[in-house]
């Protein structure tokens, strides 16, 4: 229904959108993923805790996917178009006004709420857009979109660095607020296509379960937005509420790394032109393991819940033995294997989501799902970094990640074994009623 309303092109100016949305994902979670470099900087400028700095980026983290809802609930009042422009201008401010370094609350407010606002009002119309462009070749079109993450946080590892080095930490961010303000020409370039928000919201709507009445009432008046993004009904399914719990824990984990990184290097006094290429070598080999496990997935030789339950392990086993190393090779090895973990993480978890919803809900379960994976981007960063004051060693965040996603790949399993059951439940269940078919006389002979 929606590719047969929408009438996506597949091609044509879908293209253009596709690379406007390259650059959104670079100027937006590229600069979130090698905001690290700034970590210590900004410590010892306020002479802070690492948990009391970590609270930047947990609070940047948070407010990105608590605004992931709104700002599709705001595609379907205006358009993509609107919600991309807003977010660059407010990616710009947060960090414009970050500039003026005044406190650590102003930070909060600044390079953590406002960036994290921009952020999530530019990538989340951003991603969704692609696919009302799209519909034959979505995969493909996604895939190249999502790649800009990878490709700018190779080279804003480096960039960063040197823009510190030559104008403090301050000035840096005011020119990379100035650099993020091209999100707003992106935005431009996104052109509305046949009002596909309005047709993905009256979609939810009649997902909805019948009876209440309500699915007609809010197609009519159009002021409850936020009943056409999400579907409540979601969390009284056992199977989203394990993957949730999953989200959460994994989101506590996920920004851990980064933000303790470059720490630990120069903690191995590692100098800072080889730290700021870790950043680079991460997003490399993160980019190679989104291509190669989407590639892989697409064959169909492992059941995707499987193959996420072993890269969420692979994972986990790189943390657990990164902080052994002691200098810059054996760092850029286990930081090579995180960041392909990672990859292949990122590149099929949204797909297990849909396979555990289904396509129909898919839409309203995404909105819901990064609405509730907020707590844990908001609570692991500071978490992480209270327990490495405790324990006077950035090794201590690296620990307390891959345990806790040693956690997360629990509920995978759990659920996993849920749906094994239910499908077996249903296979039992319609097995009489098939036997009936084929050998109606034999029923009759029974009864004569």
């Amino acid at each position: 229904m929606q590719a047969k309303d929408s009438n996506p092109p597949d091609g044509g100016y879908g293209w253009v959108v596709v690379v406007s949305a390259f650059m959104v994902m670079g100027l937006t979670v590229a600069v979130l993923k090698t905001f690290g470099l700034f970590f210590v900087e900004i410590q010892q400028h306020f002479d802070e805790l690492a948990s009391t700095t970590s609270w930047i980026t947990s609070v940047t983290i948070a407010i990105f996917h608590l605004g992931a809802p709104v700002a599709s609930s705001l595609c379907v009042q205006y358009t993509h178009r609107t919600v991309v422009i807003t977010g660059g201008l407010l990616a710009f401010s947060g960090m414009a006004l970050g500039f003026f370094g005044l406190n650590m609350v102003w930070m909060y407010a600044t390079t953590g709420f406002l960036q994290g606002l921009g952020i999530s009002f530019s990538w989340t119309p951003a991603i969704s857009i692609v696919s009302h462009y799209f519909s034959k070749k979505r995969a493909l079109a996604n895939a190249i979109a999502s790649a800009g993450e990878c490709a700018f946080a190779f080279m804003f590892g480096p960039f960063f660095q040197w823009l510190i080095s030559q104008y403090g930490w301050e000035g840096s961010l005011l020119i990379i607020g100035g650099i993020q303000l091209n999100i707003c020409v992106c935005g431009v370039l996104m052109r509305p296509l046949a009002s596909s928000c309005l047709l993905e919201a009256s979609h939810c709507e009649t997902e909805a379960p019948p009876g209440n009445g309500a699915s007609r009432r809010d197609k009519e008046d159009k002021s409850p937005i936020m009943h056409k993004t999400f579907n409540w009904m979601l969390v009284r399914r056992t199977e989203f509420v394990l993957y949730a719990i999953f989200g959460i824990l994994t989101a506590m984990s996920f920004f851990v790394p980064p933000l303790f990184l470059v720490p630990l290097s120069y903690s191995l006094g590692i100098d800072e032109s080889w730290t700021a290429s870790l950043l680079s070598i991460l997003a490399m080999v993160d980019f190679g393991g989104r291509l190669l496990c989407g590639w892989y997935a697409n064959l169909h030789v492992t059941k995707t819940i499987h193959l996420l339950a072993m890269t969420i392990t692979l994972i986990s086993t790189s943390l657990m033995l990164l902080p052994l190393a002691n200098n810059y090779l054996s760092l850029a090895i286990f930081t090579g294997f995180y960041g392909f973990f990672f990859g292949t993480t990122v590149a099929i978890h949204i797909t297990v989501l849909a396979d555990v919803v289904g396509m129909p809900e898919f839409d309203c379960a995404l909105g819901l799902f990064m609405f509730i994976r907020s707590t844990g981007g908001f609570v692991g960063p500071p978490l992480a970094g209270l327990i490495v004051d405790m324990a006077g060693d950035y090794r201590a965040g690296f620990y307390i990640a891959g345990a806790t996603l040693v956690l997360s790949a629990g509920f995978l399993i759990i659920l996993d074994q849920l749906q094994q059951r239910k499908k077996r439940g249903s296979k039992i269940r319609t097995k009489p009623e098939k036997s009936k078919l084929p050998y109606p006389s034999l029923h009759i002979l029974k009864h004569q």
